[in-house]
């Protein structure tokens, strides 16, 4: 009776009805009957109606419009590809029949955007910054993405595209193989990816593709070492499917799939399954997403409390096809919703649909060994890659991609070292390096040609990118291509030189080639090998108009005025102690104001005569005269190296003065100081070309009034060559402008780029890089630095302050000390009571006594006692 009381709501299934479409049915049936008897007090009843798809779209377009206008099934599921789905959902829309697939995972489906449509399996586009992260952790500059010339293979491309993007790497070449295409028409492809240098390559196809693509690589060689493989989802989910040889010949992959618990529940299903349908073949989770989708929708069916399922009449006109002659359905729309609000824990993981998809779990990192996969790592949304999911950091998310977080790992060709993703492609072309050709400053690149019309290359610049090259942990073979015209001379600027790596009439430019902003938009350059900075070079001239007053410049006039102030200070302090003790400080008015001024500016020079009795005084000048030698020496240096710099000095020092008087500049044939000078407000006719350090010498020894030039602007390393010939003409005055230095340039995205400049690197801090440097370029510790040519900077109070402290105290130390011990003596005057005595006649009294001689010093006793 219960039975009879219970409401059918029929549910279409369209499947591909071979051996793995009966595997998905038979994990529906076992859903609906696990859930009902668990669930006895439902009133609603899913009833499964299948129908066979045939493997293609036609036929699960037939089948999906035969459940609904003949069956009227109130929900389908299916159907088992992407390409099979486009119709489905346009055909739920309109009859208003939620669509549920459990495995069609293109993002392309989500683009229809009709409600009616509920993915409970992955989109394809979720594991792409999983894999995004592999490229990163590994450092690949480049991935050739290999997929299936279809509607489920070309939908994902672009957000792997994007993926890549942010970790920097590019995608030089897309693979794309048909489902229908032959064995040797896959070899001729894989045979093409052999050719190229790039070694990583991103797999998205099904199973059948798949396999036929793995066999004929491990034939023709591209599952040996140097070689990167990575494969999405689509075929680690059904690698239980695969034929054991071609798991064999996928030795060494890397793949990403969804992180499914093996719990209790999962591992009873499947002995269940097994001894059910009495088969070995193992589930995958394609099996556990339609065991979730069946009991999803039977809570949703509870849930929407339907009553009579039915279909409602189309409005049909009479000039419609019988394609269109079907109704809507009257459950639809409950269905949806009620689906949107199911949540629950199911065999595949915890089941949750947002905006009509599931969520993404963590992603599983595995790796092919032998006979079947080994996890190797995790990736997940907050943290990235990690070696497992127990996270101890809290709330805390740190993401990673660091490949210390992944286990052990076997690449292809059964080794343990990561490839490093590109080789020189197998066709045998060298690395073509273009050279520039230099009429001057030869010892960075100079080039011969021999009478065989080959051509031999050497300098500086060359020997720095043999020894780079020579440093990296493979072998690069290159040949140097001189940038030359028919008759051997620079075919354009070096701009125009670079722009050829653009062109790709190059694969690489060696010499002094300067790290410019504008030339880094078309190309990418290595770290820079040389110093930098843009300097200019002028002539030094012989400064005879001697200044008469050079004498006041050592000192500024802040620590001329504080000095004059002290010696007035010590002057005056000391004629206080010595003045009622010692004869030398007495006498007439103006001749103690003199000696007051004379003893304080004659220990200057320490030509004081006059000998101080008091011990205070001795202390006050002891510490005075060490202030007096520091000062006096300091000046005399100072003074001493104005004059000796003072005969040495450039003519120029300061751009705006070229400017403003419109002076010549020069600058090198072909660099790119010209347009420097140009931004610098230079004229263009106010610039003079040189090609050579000879006609630099010439064209500045002429000065800009006579056909020549008035400063050279050039680069640090051409400046020091240039004055370790001629140093005791010209100097270096600067830099003006900051340059980046020299670098090797390479195409954009170039995987050589990182590599080089790690071998720069590992040049210039070894002892390879002096060596060259001695051999090109010599020794330049004779030639002085132009810094130390300018006039020194006068002294100031900021480096006495503390002398003129220390004596400061000293001094007021010794006043107040000799004070308290003057008013001890004459206490009496200051404790006279008579009122007539008033505190001014007390003062006046005070200092008549210290007028006074003080008779009881030994200097006036001894006096005395010798006139007794």
């Amino acid at each position: 009776m219960a039975s009879a009381q219970n409401i059918s709501v029929r549910v279409g299934v369209v499947l591909d009805m071979d051996e793995y479409g009966e595997m998905t049915l038979n994990c529906l049936s076992m859903a609906l009957s696990d859930f009902y008897a668990t669930h006895n007090h439902y009133t609603t009843r899913l009833v499964l109606i299948s129908r066979d798809s045939k493997g293609d779209i036609i036929g699960a377009a037939a089948a999906a419009l035969d459940l609904v206008k003949n069956v009227q099934v109130q929900a389908i599921i299916g159907p088992t590809f992407s390409v099979q789905a486009n119709f489905l959902i346009s055909l739920g829309h309109k009859a208003q029949v939620p669509i549920i697939t459990f495995s069609a995972t293109s993002p392309s489906l989500t683009s229809i955007r009709s409600p009616y449509f509920i993915r409970t399996t992955l989109n394809d586009s979720s594991q792409v910054n999983a894999i995004g992260a592999i490229v990163h952790a590994y450092g690949w500059r480049e991935v050739v993405l290999i997929y299936e010339d279809n509607e489920f293979g070309e939908a994902v491309i672009p957000f792997f595209t994007d993926a890549l993007e942010q970790v920097n790497a590019r995608v030089p070449y897309r693979s794309i193989i048909s489902p229908l295409a032959t064995d040797d028409q896959i070899v001729v492809e894989l045979y093409k990816l052999m050719t190229m240098q790039t070694r990583v390559f991103i797999v998205h196809m099904l199973n059948p593709l798949a396999s036929r693509l793995f066999t004929k690589a491990k034939e023709v060689g591209l599952m040996s070492e140097e070689y990167v493989w990575i494969v999405t989802d689509a075929i680690t989910n059904e690698l239980n499917s695969m034929n054991r040889s071609v798991i064999e010949s996928m030795l060494g992959v890397i793949g990403v799939k969804p992180y499914v618990p093996r719990t209790k529940e999962v591992n009873t299903f499947e002995m269940r399954y097994k001894r059910r349908f009495q088969t070995t073949l193992d589930l995958d989770i394609f099996g556990l997403w339609a065991y979730d989708s069946a009991v999803a929708l039977a809570m949703a069916a509870e849930e929407a409390r339907l009553t009579n399922p039915k279909y409602w009449e189309a409005n049909i006109s009479r000039n419609s096809i019988d394609l269109e002659a079907f109704g809507v359905s009257d459950s639809g729309e409950k269905l949806i919703q009620a689906l949107s609000r199911i949540t629950f824990k199911g065999l595949a993981g915890n089941f949750k649909l947002v905006d009509g998809q599931l969520q993404a779990p963590p992603y599983q990192i595995i790796n092919m060994v032998g006979p079947g996969a080994r996890n190797i790592g995790y990736w997940t949304q907050d943290n990235g890659i990690a070696r497992g999911l127990n996270f101890t950091n809290g709330n805390k998310k740190t993401y990673t991609t660091s490949k210390s977080n992944l286990g052990s790992t076997i690449w292809p060709g059964d080794t343990s070292t990561s490839p490093k993703g590109w080789v020189i492609p197998t066709n045998g072309n060298k690395l073509r390096v273009g050279v520039p050709i230099k009429a001057g400053f030869t010892e960075f690149v100079h080039v011969t040609w021999n009478s065989d019309n080959s051509t031999k290359v050497e300098g500086y610049c060359i020997d720095v990118f043999d020894a780079v090259m020579a440093a990296l942990p493979y072998g690069v073979p290159y040949e140097y291509i001189p940038f030359a015209t028919s008759d051997d001379k620079m075919a354009g600027s070096y701009n125009d030189l670079v722009y050829q790596v653009y062109l790709e009439n190059y694969d690489a430019v060696a010499g002094d080639v300067t790290i410019v902003a504008n030339r880094s938009q078309y190309i990418d350059f290595t770290l820079p090998y040389t110093e930098s900075g843009v300097s200019m070079v002028v002539p030094i001239q012989d400064d005879k108009n001697r200044n008469a007053w050079v004498f006041l410049k050592p000192l500024t006039w802040e620590l001329w005025l504080t000095s004059f102030c002290s010696f007035v200070f010590i002057g005056f302090l000391i004629w206080i102690l010595e003045h009622r003790i010692n004869e030398d400080f007495r006498g007439p008015f103006w001749y103690q104001v003199g000696m007051i001024f004379w003893f304080a500016f004659s220990t200057m020079v320490f030509a004081h005569k006059e000998k101080v009795v008091s011990n205070l005084a001795r202390f006050v000048l002891i510490i005075w005269f060490l202030v007096v030698l520091i000062l006096t020496q300091s000046y005399t240096a100072s003074l001493a190296s104005m004059l000796t710099v003072q005969k040495l000095q450039p003519t120029v020092t300061d751009v705006n003065v070229l400017i403003r008087n419109k002076a010549y500049v020069g600058s090198m044939e072909g660099s790119f100081v010209y347009e420097l000078l140009i931004k610098m407000k230079f004229d263009e006719s106010q610039i003079l070309v040189y090609n050579s350090p000879e006609q630099m010498d010439e064209l500045l020894s002429k000065g800009s009034g006579n056909g020549g030039i008035a400063a050279a602007f050039h680069e640090t390393p051409y400046i020091k060559l240039f004055l370790a010939k001629y140093c005791s003409k010209y100097m270096m005055v600067g830099p003006t402008n900051k340059a980046n230095g020299f670098g090797f340039v390479f195409p954009v995205g170039s995987p050589l780029v990182t590599d080089v400049s790690r071998a720069i690197l590992n040049v210039t801090e070894g002892p390879k890089m002096l060596e060259i440097e001695r051999k090109w370029l010599g020794d330049k510790t004779e030639c002085p630095d132009s810094s130390n040519l300018l006039s020194p900077k006068n002294l100031g109070l900021a480096s006495f302050w503390g002398l003129f402290l220390i004596v400061g105290i000293a001094g007021i130390a010794a006043f107040i000390i000799d004070l308290i011990r003057f008013l001890r003596e004459n206490w009496s005057v200051i404790e006279r009571s008579d009122p007539e005595f008033t505190i001014w006649n007390k003062t006046l009294e005070l200092l008549q006594r210290f007028n006074n001689k003080d008779l009881k010093s030994p200097t006036f006793k001894n006096i005395h006692n010798l006139l007794r």
